[in-house]
This record gives C-alpha cells, sequence and structure tokens, in this order.
C-alpha cells in the first residue's frame, strides 16, 4: 500500500477543499486551484481532514493513489503559505533585474533575455556587490513555480570546468578537473 497515499492531509482553517465530479478546487488566502483526479481514486473529506482511497490494489490504483495525495496537498500548502525558490546566477558579467513581473537577463549572449512572467508568479531580484544576483520567485502554484525557475535554469545551466550557469540555491554541481599538463 502506498505510504504517500494512506497519509492524512490536515486542512488549515483558512482554506476551503471542494470535490464535484472529481474536479478539486482549493481556495485559500493565496489563490485558487484546480486538479481533475480520476482513475479509481476518491477523496474523502470529515472533520477537517482530507484521506484518499482508491478502488482496488492494481498496479494503476496505487501509483495514482500517491500522487492524487501529494498534488492536492501541494496545493493546499501553495494556497496557505505559498512557495519560493531562488536561483542565482554564477559567473562575471551575469545580471538580473527585473520591472514588475518581466525579467531581464544578461548571461554572457550577445543579446539580453527577457522573460514575462505569468500573473500567478511575482518575482524579485537581489544584487549585491561582491555576491552572486539571486532571483527570488514566489507563488501559490508549485507546478508553475517549478516550470519557470526550470526554463530559467535553462537559459544557462551549471558548466562543470569553472560552475558558470543559473543555479538553484544551495544546488552542488559536480566539478570536473580540465585539462592536466
Amino acid at each position: 500500500m502506498s505510504r504517500i497515499g494512506k497519509a492524512i492531509i490536515e486542512i488549515p482553517a483558512n482554506v476551503t477543499v471542494t470535490e464535484k465530479d472529481g474536479l478539486v478546487t482549493v481556495k485559500g488566502p493565496k489563490g485558487e486551484l484546480t486538479q481533475q483526479i480520476g482513475g479509481g481514486i476518491s477523496l474523502k473529506q470529515e472533520d477537517g481532514v482530507l484521506t484518499f482511497e482508491r478502488e482496488s490494489d492494481s498496479k494503476q490504483h496505487r501509483e495514482l493513489h500517491g500522487l492524487y495525495r501529494s498534488l492536492i496537498n501541494n496545493m493546499i500548502q501553495g494556497t496557505a503559505e505559498g512557495w519560493t525558490k531562488k536561483l542565482e546566477l554564477v559567473g562575471v558579467g551575469y545580471r538580473a533585474s527585473n520591472q514588475g513581473n518581466r525579467l531581464d537577463l544578461a548571461l554572457g549572449f550577445s543579446h539580453g533575455i527577457v522573460l514575462d512572467m505569468p500573473k500567478e508568479i511575482t518575482v524579485e531580484t537581489l544584487s549585491e556587490k561582491g555576491k552572486n544576483p539571486v532571483i527570488t520567485l514566489s507563488s501559490f502554484d508549485k507546478q508553475l513555480l517549478g516550470m519557470v525557475a526550470a526554463k530559467i535554469r535553462s537559459f544557462r545551466k551549471p558548466e562543470p570546468y569553472k560552475g558558470k550557469g543559473v543555479r538553484f540555491v544551495g544546488e552542488i554541481v559536480r566539478r570536473k578537473a580540465g585539462k592536466s599538463a
């Protein structure tokens, strides 16, 4: 049995969860998210606690059991508190700035990269002297936040010789030795 799927979800007081015809809607102070569930997985809500049940022990039902529980849990946490991801730009001349929800990146190409953020994501940039520029992304939608952060990282992934590129804060880049003399 799925250990993740069996775990209960405590619903905070400021979040409401409704389910109709397999469409789960989560509303909270940060925003509103929806997720379609199906595949033999049912949702039970009583006394501020959510539990997920599956109709059989088939492989597909076991797989979806933990998946839907995790997705709904991330939605509840996101609408209650929100999610943040931080990226740092490592490299000489790498810069980031923002005007509202528009992110301008200088990553060593002959041109700058301008990225318009979705309205659900707020972006902040921090550039201090002597430190790498840091981009902070925050949103209530964890899936969208991860996709946007991966897109920004894909513009210049960290390379293994000098470690230059866009990386998540705290990410460890495996380094290579380079040429031997």
